[in-house]
């Protein structure tokens, strides 16, 4: 392997054939490169779409009340129902899968929002009505102050917690908010706290979040809800967890039991499946074009080999006559086979990761302009060291069997036909 005159004997060969040698070269040079650059991308596709899922809890759902489309229990279908207080209760204590559960309400005019104004200062703002734990399914930064906490829930204090747009719209950029007075759809809140959401959503930094009992009554909402999140506990699915809410619902709002729209529902469980499904199948896809495109470049170098065998069958002949073993031909064959590939590989591969990290320096001084919580569906398009490592392995693999067809003819020339070889 290590021997000199063999590796003499190769440098002398790529010499004399430089144009052939770096054509070849560049074929598997390129196919690692598209296939580090196409990895790269799906990783950088998949780190885009979820990561404003990252922080969101996994083991979460949503459910709501929609329109009946059946006849049940004495009420006609297209009936509009809506959840209650005693639904939470009910739930918390029926259903065992059931870790965290909170309601929650939105103002009523969800596409202008809800007037909010400050002094001489007014705009349109989505009211959410809260309850402390919701902060552990869904979580935000607290910029400054504190967010809604047990007592806020208790006393049904008017205060709010701003987004991190309402503070920059409503107050100076010195002005502490925290004290300050909001004017709510015409009631008065204090402001003890401003937020950041860590996960994308709808225009979140866009709200001010009140106590929930606070919305309820101050507005009178009564004891309806618009909606509940909830997370499951260890060893419990959403969809279970979610079949058995709907039991405790369709017993306590008359719905019929085979009226599956009459309850409204987002699996962010089922969803993120979903979503990792879709990227597995991109990935393979990935590897299958980049494998192939590789296996077009060990086609390409085992076809040279054998030119340079049929180059070299007298030079073969001699070291065969003189008693070179079969071992030492096949050696030396694949011995430029592999160097070949794993050079033009190394390259490939160097230059793959050179333009990915270009790829990524550019996306992030995108992002450094954007707004805080704009969504990014491509970000971080790396591969890891492990690939790096796999994609060198199999190089060498490919450079073996590119050069085993070659090497196997090269030792099933006899000496004495070989040397009459013009």
């Amino acid at each position: 392997m290590f021997e000199k005159d063999r590796w003499q004997e190769i440098f002398n060969a790529m010499s004399k054939n430089k144009l052939r040698t770096a054509l070849t070269a560049f074929g598997v040079a390129w196919a690692i490169f598209m296939l580090v650059v196409m990895t790269g991308s799906g990783n950088g596709l998949v780190n885009g779409a979820t990561h404003g899922f990252r922080s969101f809890a996994e083991n979460s759902g949503f459910m709501w009340g929609m329109m009946t489309t059946k006849a049940y229990g004495g009420f006609n279908r297209g009936r509009w129902w809506s959840l209650n207080n005693d639904d939470i209760i009910e739930i918390k204590d029926q259903v065992k899968g059931v870790d965290i559960i909170s309601p929650r309400l939105n103002g009523r005019d969800l596409s202008e929002g809800e007037n909010v104004v400050r002094g001489l200062r007014s705009a349109a703002y989505t009211v959410m009505g809260d309850y402390p734990i919701y902060k552990e399914i869904d979580p935000c930064t607290i910029l400054m102050g504190r967010f809604l906490n047990d007592e806020d829930i208790k006393l049904k204090r008017k205060v709010c917690v701003i987004g991190e747009d309402v503070y920059k719209v409503m107050f100076n950029k010195d002005v502490d908010p925290i004290g300050q007075m909001l004017r709510v759809n015409g009631v008065y809140f204090m402001v003890v706290g401003v937020s950041r959401p860590m996960t994308f959503g709808r225009d979140k930094e866009k709200t001010v979040f009140l106590p929930f009992t606070s919305m309820q009554q101050t507005f009178n909402y009564g004891d309806r809800i618009n909606y509940f999140a909830f997370t499951t506990k260890a060893g419990y699915s959403v969809k279970e967890v979610m079949d058995d809410i709907k039991v405790i619902l369709r017993d306590n709002h008359s719905l019929a039991p085979d009226d599956e729209q009459a309850i409204g529902s987002f699996n962010l469980e089922e969803r993120r499946m979903q979503m990792n499904y879709m990227f597995m199948g991109i990935n393979i896809l990935i590897w299958i074009v980049g494998i192939g495109t590789l296996v077009a470049g060990a086609i390409g170098i085992s076809n040279i080999m054998l030119v340079v065998v049929k180059e070299r069958t007298k030079e073969i002949g001699i070291q065969r006559a003189i008693g070179a073993p079969p071992s030492k031909v096949v050696g030396q064959i694949l011995t430029e086979s592999v160097f070949i590939t794993t050079i033009a590989g190394f390259f490939g591969l160097a230059f793959g990761m050179i333009i990915l990290s270009v790829i990524d320096q550019i996306t992030d001084a995108q992002r450094a302009i954007a707004p805080p919580n704009e969504p990014n569906f491509f970000m971080d398009p790396q591969v890891g060291i492990g690939m790096a490592i796999a994609a060198l392995i199999m190089l060498i693999f490919v450079g073996f069997f590119a050069g085993l067809m070659p090497a196997l003819k090269a030792i099933r020339i006899k000496p004495i036909e070989a040397l009459r070889h013009e």
